[in-house]
């Protein structure tokens, strides 16, 4: 049995995070950290979490988790794993980042798009950019820190990474139009354009111009590609509570079919048990995995532009986050990939 600690527990990702950890068979969590809830049993707080037997919310201290914990998932915002990880790693701690602190190998890029310095930019080498799907596994042998990808770059590279690989695509072509449930926005956020009045029977784009998965994305795509990729990204916030539907467009070097195509992605996708890749002609929904560890993926070839079309669809929450935070902690653990974790979804 291994001994777990969630920091930022109380927040949508860390709250999944123990729904599902709770089930794991062996994963024992024995520490739950919040900064603003210390002494509180965490179903006060989340009322779906009664009847588990959970520690009380304390404070973070390193020297506790390393007491109490063989492993630390970090659940908080971008910022914090970057100023206290380095502390649990000294500690011997193996450390899961759920933020987006340790994902961009350069660390020009992070105050590029994040508009801060790294300042724990050492660790970055040390990192393993953990897509399992796309992360070769002896990567984590001897890995003690994990980047957890975002969302949105889940969706888009699962799509994608097939088609890079094959060389078959313009580089330089690529769309991708997604589309989030709220959930992704995260629990603490208050303003105006999140209540429930502004989102019901409402659909709209956001950071079009600029949004920050988008060098995380290209720095996935680059390694199957092995030349620059830049994409043309744009997220949507539609009104759904769980949820990301990615449609990624690429143009095509030479004349493909869609037979072929799906028979790379099959190929390519055999041996991952969280990856479906339908059959032709059938496109995935967000509500066919909603609370599910899986990714699944449909896709075709528009012979009169030729341009690939591929539709990947994912729980944000649980393979957009926590669960594939659990995925990665069975690879670094040496357990199987799928350990207590949910293939099916939730129907109705």
């Amino acid at each position: 049995m291994h001994c777990v600690g969630v920091v930022g527990a109380t927040g949508y990702t860390g709250s999944e995070l123990i729904r599902l950890l709770s089930g794991h068979p062996q994963a024992q969590i024995t520490a739950l950290v919040s900064r603003s809830e210390v002494g509180k049993p965490i179903h006060r707080l989340l009322s779906h979490l009664h009847g588990l037997t959970l520690p009380t919310l304390s404070a973070f201290d390193p020297d506790t988790l390393a007491a109490q914990c063989d492993l630390v998932f970090l659940a908080g915002e971008t910022g914090f794993a970057m100023e206290h990880a380095p502390a649990l790693l000294r500690r011997g701690l193996k450390v899961i980042d759920l933020s987006a602190d340790f994902r961009l190998k350069d660390p020009a890029l992070f105050v590029d798009w994040y508009g801060q310095a790294h300042i724990s930019a050492e660790w970055l080498a040390e990192a393993i950019y953990g897509l399992p799907e796309l992360t070769p596994t002896d990567a984590y042998k001897n890995a003690q820190l994990i980047a957890n990808p975002g969302c949105y770059p889940t969706a888009a590279g699962l799509a994608l990474a097939p088609l890079m690989q094959w060389g078959v695509a313009e580089p330089d072509s690529i769309i991708i139009d997604a589309k989030s449930g709220v959930s992704g926005a995260g629990r603490s956020r208050v303003s105006v354009e999140y209540l429930f009045t502004e989102l019901d029977e409402n659909f709209r784009a956001y950071g079009v111009d600029r949004h920050r998965h988008t060098p995380e994305i290209e720095q996935t795509l680059q390694v199957f590609s092995k030349c620059p990729v830049r994409v043309r990204f744009t997220p949507h916030l539609a009104p759904m509570t769980r949820g990301i539907l990615c449609t990624a467009y690429a143009r095509l070097r030479k004349p493909v079919s869609a037979e072929t195509l799906h028979a790379h992605y099959a190929a390519f996708y055999r041996d991952q048990p969280f990856v479906v890749v339908r059959p032709l002609g059938e496109y995935p929904a967000t509500r066919e995995v909603c609370g599910s560890n899986r990714c699944d993926i449909g896709l075709t070839v528009d012979t009169r532009t030729q341009t690939a079309v591929v539709i990947s669809v994912i729980d944000n929450l649980v393979k957009g986050a926590a669960g594939q935070a659990i995925q990665n902690m069975n690879l670094l653990l040496g357990l199987p990939q799928t350990t207590g974790l949910p293939t099916a979804g939730i129907s109705p």
